[in-house]
């Protein structure tokens, strides 16, 4: 009988990992140690590459710390000082949220025992935006409360810690996604024309306004799909609009049919601007890829806003167009999604399969 192959050497892939300075490797989780400097790293550490006879590996920290090394002070392998700066973020972002105005970078830093520049940075890291940009969010979340309670529009503008109506009015939809007024009144005045279709994954319905598609996704009937529709504008006019809606409905059937290229549609996205960041994220992944959320954090440059991000293509409104599907977890998980994982699972299927031929 031919001997057997040989078992491939965990370790060699397990220091190739390290060379690559992957923070996730095939190989799976791992810890190195350097016996010439006494300290143990994870695989993306930044420090310069060890010599392979230098090199151990260990399964997690309780095994590397009783072999006697300690953990690295770059790469902090235990998580103690991301969890020091998660905690100094934390306290920044409940100081905007009781702030009836929005303090001053120099006030948050302070607060938080941080240089300016550096704390900028770590806010930027954690949350996946400006404090400016989560203190805008705050202020426009506040705005909307009290508009959807009946405030008064300038009342409301006052209660949320903006100085003048001007302010809101400056660049319309940016706010709120519309005017206040049109908040105020829950989309009163407003018209989403609708029509649906069958495809392959069930009903699918489309929700447009003038300015572009503002609502696509997969239902178990009409009615529930109308619900969902009007959950964000309560009070606007539905319009069953089949006709002047059939050539953008024809390109979204065909697209569930045979995912060759990109979904490309004209699009009213409404969201803040952390959100449409993502969305725009999620529109440059290419038909039959996919994206674990920490690996679509990095790409936009936030690679501790996974949460944040994971949130953003959670408030996706637009399947398909906005395609919060081809994100997955990290371990290729196919992880909740709005409209139904088996949903998720066969556009996948289909794109891999479209890509393939």
């Amino acid at each position: 009988m031919p001997d057997a192959m040989p078992m491939p050497d965990p370790d060699e892939a397990r220091f190739a990992a390290v060379l690559a300075r992957d923070p996730a490797p095939d190989c799976g989780p791992f810890l190195y140690a350097v016996t010439t400097q006494g300290v143990y790293c994870k695989p993306g550490c930044p420090s310069r590459a060890p010599l392979r006879r230098n090199t151990r590996f260990f399964c997690d920290v309780a095994s590397a710390e009783a072999a006697g090394f300690r953990a690295c002070k770059r790469c902090d392998p235990k998580g103690d000082r991301a969890a020091i700066h998660a905690a100094a973020i934390r306290a920044a972002c409940a100081m905007i949220e009781a702030s009836e105005t929005i303090p001053s970078l120099a006030a948050l830093a302070e607060r938080a025992g941080y240089a300016r520049h550096h704390f900028l940075r770590l806010f930027r890291d954690v949350t996946g935006v400006t404090p400016r940009s989560y203190a805008e969010s705050v202020r426009a979340r506040r705005l909307s409360a009290a508009l959807a309670s009946g405030a008064r529009v300038a009342d409301a503008v006052a209660e949320a810690g903006y100085g003048s109506e001007s302010r809101v009015y400056e660049a319309p939809g940016q706010v709120l996604g519309m005017t206040p007024g049109a908040a105020r009144r829950g989309g009163a005045g407003e018209v989403i024309r609708v029509a649906t279709a069958a495809t392959a994954l069930g009903p699918l319905m489309l929700g447009a306004t003038e300015k572009g598609v503002c609502f696509l996704g997969f239902g178990e009937d009409e009615p529930a799909l109308r619900g969902d529709v009007m959950a964000r504008f309560p009070k606007a006019r539905i319009e069953d609009a089949p006709e002047a809606l059939a050539h953008l409905l024809r390109r979204v059937v065909a697209f569930v049919e045979e995912p060759r290229a990109a979904l490309d549609l004209p699009l009213d996205l409404r969201g803040t601007a952390f959100q449409t960041r993502v969305w725009e994220a999620l529109r440059r992944i290419p038909v039959g890829e996919t994206r674990s959320y920490a690996g679509l954090a990095a790409e936009m440059g936030m690679p501790r806003a996974t949460r944040a991000v994971a949130r953003a293509c959670a408030q996706n409104k637009v399947s398909l167009a906005v395609p919060c599907h081809r994100v997955v977890g990290k371990d290729g998980d196919l992880t909740g999604y709005r409209w139904g994982v088996p949903r998720k699972r066969a556009l996948l299927e289909g794109e891999a399969k479209a890509r393939g031929r």
